[in-house]
């Protein structure tokens, strides 16, 4: 494991597809950044994270799935997708959440925002997503600054795209996901003096409200069940990055 040594004039970013109310891992990455790009011009991938996730519940988890408009729309970008227009998906969503989560210490304190968004119209999976992340930063208090890869107006594929956006926000430090390791190419980043990094997150374990730790939930399970700690439980999976 190395631990990135960070000095005074280091920028340190990463670019990610935006998710349907994100996990742990997701937040870590984001704190570690000064800027973070929401890569929402690539293609849209079916059955990802992008519209789903995880709650806990007394029997284990259920997956939460935002339905969409894939049908005749391959290539889609992720900016473009459309979200099944009837409500019945967000009454469940919300009951779920609600059953699930009404007893767990910190739930009231954003129910009201919970209900908002189960009972707004949305047309795009982005917004939906987007409205949810910048809530959930704000209840966390992360400040990191957030950029959207469709504005930068940036071509290029894979890596190459990747390192573009990393110069055109003066990057020193590019940090990215385990994920991308079968794919992306380091040595295109040393070459332009960009120091490239995986994340190396272990996930805490935390209290639930019931018996038996699921781990790899979304980050509302952590915030239901501790609140203003949550930022702290979250850093301390944070054991530095690998090459």
């Amino acid at each position: 494991m190395d631990v990135l040594k960070r000095r005074g004039h280091d920028l340190i970013i990463s670019v990610m597809q935006p998710g349907y109310l994100p996990w742990l891992g997701f937040f870590e990455l984001m704190n570690c950044c000064e800027k973070f790009v929401i890569y929402d011009d690539v293609d849209y991938d079916k059955n990802s994270w992008r519209n789903r996730n995880r709650i806990r519940t007394a029997d284990g988890f259920i997956w939460l799935s935002v339905p969409v408009l894939t049908k005749g729309r391959s290539g889609q970008k992720i900016n473009e997708v459309e979200i099944f227009r009837d409500q019945i998906w967000q009454h469940k969503h919300y009951k779920s959440i609600v059953q699930n989560y009404s007893k767990s210490p910190h739930f009231k304190e954003h129910q009201p925002f919970i209900e908002e968004i189960y009972n707004r119209q949305w047309a795009k999976l982005i917004d939906l997503d987007m409205e949810i992340i910048h809530y959930l930063m704000k209840t966390l208090a992360i400040k990191t600054k957030i950029i959207y890869s469709s504005e930068l107006n940036i071509k290029g594929r894979k890596t190459q795209r990747l390192v573009a956006i990393c110069k055109e926000l003066n990057a020193s430090v590019y940090i990215s996901t385990n994920g991308a390791e079968s794919y992306i190419e380091p040595l295109l980043f040393e070459r332009e003096n960009i120091a490239f990094r995986f994340q190396d997150y272990q996930h805490p374990t935390y209290s639930q409200l019931y018996d038996g730790f699921i781990s790899h939930l979304s980050v509302i399970d952590l915030i239901f069940n501790h609140g203003s700690d949550a930022l702290g439980i979250i850093m301390s999976g944070s054991s530095g990055f690998k090459k």
